[in-house]
């Protein structure tokens, strides 16, 4: 144990110079770095919501309206079905939860419930590991059939559009990556949302970009039927009346008349960006993928002159006359707009629809003043706790307690500049965690000194007594540090929030503590030990 290879001098050496490197950007002005490339010095640690200040949200998925928009797919399957085997049927509506048809052929019963059951059997549903159908098909005396979800149906298709719709509000609320949310699943159908570091304003701003489920569609406007007969009640079957945000004369949103049949789903678009047309009026200019560029100029070619509206969330937002076929799958949504809403409806575009509205049920806002004395309140307890350590240290271990000290310092670097390199999220958990692991830090010192002062008392030289307390105590300082380890790795596995930060930076801890304990007070030893050649040790 006394003798170390010179390249794991190299290695200990430069393992400290890196922690003080990557952990030195945390004191200063937070932003100073943020033009430096990724792996070089310069990123600081991430400051949970505790820290600094900001946004808490927890939001409800309306699964109903999930249920609801797969009952509307199923009944288009089951029509194709019945088509294609070419049987007669009477009564295909939803009702309730349930899709409900009758067949006008009672021999024809076996092969379509086969067929049905085929559709939506447990190879094609879409969760892990599902045991059961997807839809459960039932079938009465007289030809009448059933089609139901199942609960593990709802289940999944409720658990598929959360993970969605997490994906797309972190689009949605950061699409340039430094705002650094918290966005989990929490239960069933609910979404919990950490913002740091907003304003009011700015929470405003986010809750108005989640209520927006942003569903857009392209239908034609019904030019056959009167407008003022459907404003008296009297709509097509196979039109709408929706709104616009264009005020008429009166002062009320103009309603317009527009067909049912989706022409072109949003679906389709793959990017949308603010820009002005050729009267500096700002307007959405949008482009979709091969198929969506393919319909829509076929709907365009065969449309000239006729007018298309373009629906957001069951609003028209603009309704152009078709002048001529665009075909090159780009195009432009003209409008009342400002220069700021046109930059949301493109950031909404190009995330994404929501597959389902939320609502908010719960919010919190933290102020940036209990961040601060948060982080004041860690700063006093960890120099508080640091001192008493560096004092008990050398008070009892003399000359060795100073080499301890020193290597406390680099365990702290390298804590810091390890969280600053994974980007972690330091929360008020997270530095009690360091304050725990300050203390922690010398453990293993403490238990190596005593082995030495131990076999010292009995009668070995300086050099024997450095090796053998090195040698026998080790086994004890891994014992103890994996055991901790684990029930760290348990905490992180099985905790959240706060319990997860904890877990991370003792961790963290542990593991550079054990570093710069065996290693890096070592090797202080062993330099001091070769060139003093003492006779007797200070400890």
């Amino acid at each position: 144990m006394i003798h170390i290879a010179n390249w794991t001098k190299v290695m200990i050496v430069v393992i400290c110079a890196l922690g003080v490197i990557y952990a030195a950007p945390n004191f200063f002005e937070r932003g100073l770095f943020s033009d430096v490339s990724a792996g070089l010095p310069g990123k600081q640690m991430n400051l949970g919501l505790d820290l600094r200040g900001g946004a808490h949200l927890l939001m409800q998925v309306d699964s109903d309206v999930i249920v609801k928009d797969r009952l509307g797919d199923m009944m288009s399957e089951t029509r194709g079905i019945l088509r294609g085997a070419k049987v007669r049927y009477h009564g295909l509506a939803i009702a309730g939860q349930t899709i409900v048809f009758r067949l006008a052929d009672l021999a024809t019963i076996d092969a379509i419930k086969d067929e049905l059951e085929a559709q939506y059997q447990p190879g094609n549903f879409a969760a892990l590991g599902a045991v059961e159908p997807e839809v459960i098909v039932e079938v009465g005396d007289n030809g009448s059939f059933t089609l139901r979800l199942s609960e593990q149906g709802i289940t999944d298709r409720v658990g598929n559009a959360v993970e969605q719709i997490i994906k797309i509000m972190s689009a949605r609320i950061d699409p340039t990556g430094t705002l650094e949310p918290v966005i989990q699943r929490q239960g069933r159908d609910r979404v919990l949302l950490q913002v740091p570091g907003v304003s009011d304003a700015e929470v405003e701003k986010i809750k108005k970009r989640l209520k927006t489920q942003a569903k857009m569609t392209f239908h034609m406007l019904d030019q056959t039927n009167s407008i003022e007969a459907a404003l008296k009640g009297r709509v097509p079957a196979g039109s709408m009346l929706l709104p616009s945000d264009e005020l008429g004369s009166d002062g009320k949103p103009i309603r317009y008349l527009v067909q049912k049949r989706v022409r072109v789903h949003g679906e389709r678009l793959i990017d949308a960006q603010p820009s002005f047309d050729e009267s500096s009026r700002p307007v959405v200019s949008f482009r979709f993928d091969t198929i969506g560029g393919q319909k829509f100029g076929k709907v365009t070619a065969n449309n000239v002159g006729r007018r298309l509206a373009i629906v957001l969330d069951n609003k028209v937002i603009s309704a152009p006359r078709i002048q001529s076929p665009i075909l090159g799958g780009n195009g432009i949504i003209t409008g009342s707009f400002t220069v700021e809403e046109t930059k949301d409806l493109s950031l909404l575009l190009r995330a994404g629809a929501l597959p389902a509205p939320v609502t908010f049920l719960e919010e919190r806002s933290v102020g940036p003043g209990l961040g601060r004395d948060s982080i004041e309140s860690g700063k006093i307890a960890s120099a508080i706790g640091m001192t008493l350590v560096i004092i008990f240290m050398f008070v009892f271990y003399g000359l060795f307690g100073l080499f301890a000290n020193i290597a406390l310092f680099f365990n702290i670097a390298l804590i810091a500049g390890m969280l600053s390199v994974l980007q972690a999220t330091l929360t008020l958990p997270g530095i009690a965690g360091i304050v725990l692991t300050i203390g922690m830090a010398v453990d293993a010192n403490v238990l190596i000194f005593e082995r030495i002062r131990e076999e010292v008392r009995n009668g070995r030289t300086p050099i024997s007594a450095i090796d053998a307390g090195y040698r026998r105590a080790m086994t004890t300082i891994i014992d103890a540090n994996v055991t901790t380890l684990i029930a760290a790795i348990l905490l992180y596995a099985f905790g959240t929030g706060p319990i997860k930060g904890f877990a991370v930076t003792l961790s963290i801890g542990l593991m550079t503590s054990m570093f710069t304990a065996i290693m890096v007070t070592r090797l202080l030893i062993v330099v001091w030990l070769r060139r003093t050649r003492p006779q007797a040790l200070p400890i």
